[in-house]
């Protein structure tokens, strides 16, 4: 399969290291949640990495969420680039986190930590949550206020179904008003997480999908699976559908 050239529109910078890449680009349809490749030929190789889109299908330009890893070479490139520049992406999305892999339930919980909120403002984009779900709790970890990003995007959602939608952001490293101070795994086993949704994590009612750092994943997941969540797979449905950045 070819790659296509996509065009920079934009270059926002949030913070030192985080910062989003909107790009004009001839791809095919995909479904939220999915995610593409960006490529670049450095020092005479081409390096390709996955990230998911943060618009949703219908919205252009593309929106891509990304961090600059140290001795990363090709975040380290892209934070470089200025509006006219290029990229190339593949023409075809993929990836398998998605609503329609997830079963019905009254209750969805999208746990994030990082660039891992994007591909959930993607799926929130779409009508499909709203019209699936009675409940959504947006959860999104990072260790810095000024990492709580997307926050005009976060409060449309709020502006469409305020009584279905909640967004509970967490700061491990300062306080800030109206976020938990901690780490996302602590809340839970405290209770604090489900006290501040005014909802429980229960087989008979969650769908969780869980999207960041693999260390929360897989800790969130296995305190999940005590409680009677099982993980969600295509030959046996369960609950837990996950996708860990890095």
């Amino acid at each position: 399969m070819g790659w296509v050239t996509g065009t920079v529109q934009e270059r926002k910078q949030w913070t030192d290291r985080l910062f989003s890449l909107r790009i004009d680009a001839d791809v095919e349809p995909f479904v939220a949640g999915q995610f593409n490749r960006l490529r670049m030929e450095i020092d005479g190789e081409l390096v390709g990495r996955p990230y998911s889109y943060v618009n949703a299908p219908d919205e252009r330009p593309l929106d891509f969420y990304m961090i600059t890893v140290p001795d990363g070479p090709l975040s380290n490139r892209l934070v470089q680039l200025e509006p006219g520049d290029t990229v190339e992406l593949m023409p075809r999305a993929t990836g398998f986190f998605t609503l329609n892999e997830i079963p019905d339930g009254r209750d969805l919980w999208l746990l994030s930590t990082g660039t891992g909120i994007g591909p959930f403002l993607s799926i929130l984009k779409t009508d499909e949550p709203w019209e699936r779900f009675e409940n959504i709790r947006l959860v999104h970890a990072v260790r810095h206020a000024e990492e709580l990003t997307y926050q005009d995007t976060i409060a449309r959602f709020s502006e469409r179904d305020p009584e279905r939608f909640q967004y509970i952001p967490f700061v491990s490293r300062e306080a800030h008003p109206g976020a938990i101070q901690g780490r996302i795994t602590t809340a839970l086993s405290e209770g604090e997480l489900e006290a501040q949704a005014g909802i429980d994590f229960a087989p008979e009612h969650s769908q969780v999908m869980l999207c960041g750092n693999p260390d929360m994943v897989s800790e969130t997941q296995s305190m999940l699976r005590e409680r009677g969540l099982e993980k969600n797979r295509r030959r046996k449905p369960g609950h837990l559908t996950t996708e860990s950045y890095w």
